[in-house]
């Protein structure tokens, strides 16, 4: 969704998930001048986000009817979907309803992108459309070219490329955005683990040097699961002694960009945004 987009009655919905992203969407959204309704979700959102937002409710995972319910009482027409959720959570604390159960008959293959697209169309039934998820975002989307100091070395290069083809090909699979890659080996995947445990599993086996890649999924539909990085990200890499982030430029969101590049400075670690047709 593009600020050309008109937003009924001045209000935006938010679908918060965990980390700062739905934070810094509802901060942003409200300096456009709307009001913010969120439904989050217990034991993922962060609580601060009741600071950021005018309303907030809050669901367990797979609540569906009480989520529709919760934008059809606030007047909302039009929402964002931000945040992701553990998927080792979905297995431990999803509380699917009626409605929630009858939409996962209806669901062919049992993928992320399937799963989305679906609730995606529930809510449209009830008049509620979901919005790329770009809004408000555009200050924030990670620019082509490097981001620190030092550049990554003609080595790393083959690296970034070589994990550049292997993210696509398990973006297309749905299985992860990241793949942590050593000397044109592969030594992690993210799985459902996510991005962090990816690193933190790739770095221990490369023992130093590796290279993290995050690119969006080949059929990414932006209305759902945009890449994210963040410092946090750089923490986990600093702590496996990882060398290079390599990430997809005009489609990963950068959270706290200038805490993210001062701790990449400071543990030597290069950050560089690439194109698709890199």
């Amino acid at each position: 969704m593009t600020a050309s987009v008109s937003v009924q009655e001045g209000r935006i919905g938010l679908i918060a998930g965990n980390g700062r992203f739905p934070i810094i969407f509802a901060d942003n959204a409200r300096k456009m001048g709307l009001q913010v309704s969120a439904v989050a979700h217990e034991g993922e959102t962060e609580p601060e986000l009741e600071q950021h937002v005018d309303w907030i409710h809050w669901i367990k995972i797979g609540q569906l009817n009480k989520l529709i319910k919760a934008f059809k009482g606030d007047g909302v027409r039009q929402v964002v979907m931000l945040g992701g959720i553990k998927k080792t959570h979905v297995y431990s604390t999803v509380r699917p309803d009626f409605r929630a159960l009858a939409l996962a008959t209806r669901v062919a293959l049992w993928k992320d992108d399937n799963i989305l697209r679906e609730i995606a169309a529930e809510l449209e039934r009830e008049g509620i459309s979901i919005c790329e998820s770009t809004f408000g975002l555009e200050g924030i989307l990670v620019e082509e070219g490097p981001l620190t100091s030092r550049q990554p070395t003609k080595k790393e290069w083959t690296d970034i490329r070589y994990g550049w083809e292997i993210a696509k090909e398990t973006g297309r699979l749905d299985i992860g955005q990241c793949v942590v890659i050593k000397d044109r080996v592969v030594v992690a995947v993210e799985a459902v683990e996510g991005t962090d445990g990816a690193i933190r599993r790739g770095g221990e086996l490369a023992k130093d040097g590796a290279v993290v890649v995050k690119r969006s999924k080949p059929q990414q539909d932006l209305r759902f699961d945009l890449p994210a990085v963040g410092p946090r990200t750089i923490e986990v890499m600093a702590s496996v002694k990882a060398a290079v982030l390599a990430v997809e430029a005009g489609r990963t969101v950068m959270l706290d960009r200038e805490q993210l590049i001062s701790l990449a400075e400071r543990a030597g670690i290069a950050v560089i945004g690439i194109t698709r047709d890199e």
